[in-house]
């Protein structure tokens, strides 16, 4: 976790500028009718298909421009299909099935203007559209119980594994074959990136929607491939939120980490404490009033995130960090007073009394009503920078905290700083250092732990792009895209094999970003470079493919409305390249912030 002292609400530089939203879609497109009359989906179909018959055709996208890079690309130049108005999508009869191609027609709908309606197969075939086939044998075992974890991502001998996917394109139409429904959703995704980047327009663009013919077979190197959002040091609103789920089911992304709780604020509901909320939560970095989510807040975005195949991994950061449960509840702080509210961005001076049984009663009913509110697997009990806190009650801490997890049925996260504590079965470490020599996690992973590497040096995306950035940090260093790409998760932290790697995380830490644009700016164009990292083969990472396979988003994000750094590492349309700079900076660490 960050150690940032950089003073609230005072970038170097001005605010990014608001951009325009996405528009909920959601909603069907409707276009001018007579008055008090829907048109029904024939005419609509009749109307667009007038109107496309006029247009050329232009060429068609290539297979290889996907981003992350497909496992295998067999490209048919000769099997170009142009989606028709009159197109449907025909799905097997499964209901999570169903519900991908639901999300695949309000996806399209909106630029073409078709109908494209959703029927129900037996055997789906494309007939001059689009099908998903749920196919069991297309996957060596599902595993999918809703909270869309998977202990495996990469490939195995009895098929496309657990999100893996094979996407058809020829003359006859579009053909997606899964084992689950996670697959045939990114499918999905890939299918959407093949069409022209009009796509993304939230208005009826006048265009033919050529896709080029040829084969793709796909899935993930790793199981886990996530973005942390820190919604404690500024708070953000369930739809802030939901908009970040869906930049990542876009890049086939399949966990957030919320990082719910700090001393600045705490923000999700607890009904047995209930000043968690109502007190804890209202503050926020600089002053401003905070927020929290309700239950019933907390449940949208989870199923908001398990619709789009994203698994919520809710973090209470534990003993540490704790400022706004300890003013709510002062009983739990070790001298019994309530310390005043918290607007700063210091770290290390907060903790729970871990001696005291009403502590652990605190610890074991919130994890409780979180995990019984989270279908995913994964609880994230935090651990870091409990600077405070002697050696030996911290081991006990988190140990009986490890334990209270287990009791819930759930897999315990942690901050690489619970490493030297005792394993328990699953036991997940999360590393967010700057230098891949460190023997106490090598040790965790001996003992049975799995990894998760978010290296601040390269996969903080709260860390300027450059010195002129206007907001962010500098503490773990510059990281420009190239930064950003330019590692290997299965070979980072020396000593650990690529087997004990589950994956990879990017965290953005909120202390200088206050809004919806300020997200998005510092997600991209990062985002997709870290999901290459954790989807696309080894083998298949290289920079100057990526960069121009990347220039190609830029229109798509400007149609949907995302706010993006445009890296001049980047030959963007319309735009001359410039000179890409190929030392990677040093990190520069902050007096006193290293790591662990």
């Amino acid at each position: 976790m960050p150690p940032s002292l950089d003073p609230p609400r005072a970038p170097a530089g001005p605010r990014i500028p608001a951009q325009p939203t996405e528009p909920d879609r959601t909603t069907e497109l409707t276009q001018p009718t007579e008055p008090d009359r829907t048109p029904e989906l024939g005419e609509l179909a009749r109307a667009a298909a007038t109107a496309a018959g006029s247009r050329l055709v232009p060429p068609a996208g290539r297979l290889t421009d996907v981003l992350p890079a497909p496992e295998r690309v067999e490209p048919d130049p000769g099997a170009d299909f142009v989606l028709p108005a009159t197109a449907a999508v025909r799905v097997t009869a499964d209901p999570a099935a169903r519900d991908v191609a639901e999300q695949l027609a309000e996806l399209l709908r909106p630029a073409t203007g078709y109908p494209l309606p959703v029927t129900d197969a037996t055997s789906p075939q494309p007939r001059g559209g689009i099908a998903l086939v749920l196919d069991d044998g297309s996957n060596a075992g599902s595993g999918d119980d809703g909270s869309h974890d998977t202990d495996g991502g990469g490939s195995d001998s009895g098929g496309l594994g657990v999100e893996g996917y094979r996407l058809q394109v020829g003359t006859d139409g579009v053909r997606i074959t899964a084992g689950t429904a996670a697959g045939l959703f990114h499918g999905v995704q890939t299918l959407r990136q093949l069409l022209p980047a009009a796509v993304d327009s939230p208005t009826p663009v006048a265009a033919a929607w050529v896709l080029p013919g040829g084969t793709i077979v796909d899935r993930p190197r790793f199981a886990h491939r996530a973005v942390m959002l820190d919604v404690a040091r500024h708070f953000f609103d369930v739809p802030d939120v939901l908009r970040v789920i869906d930049h990542l089911a876009r890049y086939k992304l399949n966990h957030l980490h919320l990082h719910l709780t700090d001393d600045q604020g705490w923000r999700i509901a607890v009904d047995s404490w209930p000043r968690l909320a109502t007190v804890g939560g209202a503050t926020e970095v600089g002053g401003g009033p905070g927020g929290h989510y309700t239950r019933e807040d907390y449940r949208r975005i989870v199923g908001y995130a398990a619709r789009r195949h994203v698994t919520v991994v809710p973090e209470i950061d534990l003993p540490g960090h704790t400022n706004a449960a300890l003013t709510a509840y002062p009983e739990l702080a070790p001298d019994r007073t309530a310390p005043p509210p918290y607007t700063g961005t210091e770290v290390g001076f907060s903790y729970v009394d871990p001696a005291s049984e009403r502590t652990y009663d605190f610890v074991a009913e919130v994890l409780g009503e979180v995990a019984a509110l989270t279908p995913g697997r994964y609880l994230h009990i935090g651990g870091d920078e409990a600077y405070r806190v002697p050696a030996e009650a911290y081991r006990g801490f988190v140990e009986r905290t490890q334990r209270i997890v287990t009791d819930l049925g759930r897999t315990v996260v942690g901050w690489h700083q619970i490493a030297p504590t005792g394993h328990v079965d699953g036991r997940v470490i999360q590393w967010w250092g700057t230098d891949g020599d460190d023997p106490g996690t090598v040790d965790a992973v001996r003992r049975g732990a799995r990894l998760i590497l978010s290296p601040a040096n390269r996969a903080y995306l709260d860390m300027k792009y450059a010195p002129d950035t206007p907001i962010g940090h500098d503490w773990a260093g510059l990281i420009d895209l190239r930064r950003a790409y330019d590692w290997d998760p299965g070979t980072h932290l020396t000593g650990v094999p690529e087997t004990a790697v589950l994956g990879l995380e990017a965290p953005l830490w909120t202390e200088s970003v206050t809004t919806r644009t300020e997200i998005e700016f510092m997600l991209f164009p990062r985002l997709p470079a870290l999901a290459e990292l954790g989807w696309s083969p080894r083998s298949h990472h290289d920079w100057d493919g990526f960069r121009t396979r990347l220039a190609g988003h830029g229109p798509r994000w400007t149609l949907a409305g995302i706010t993006f750094h445009r890296s001049p590492e980047v030959p963007w349309p319309g735009v001359p390249a410039p000179r890409s700079p190929l030392a990677d900076p040093p990190p520069r660490h902050r007096t006193g912030a290293a790591p662990g």
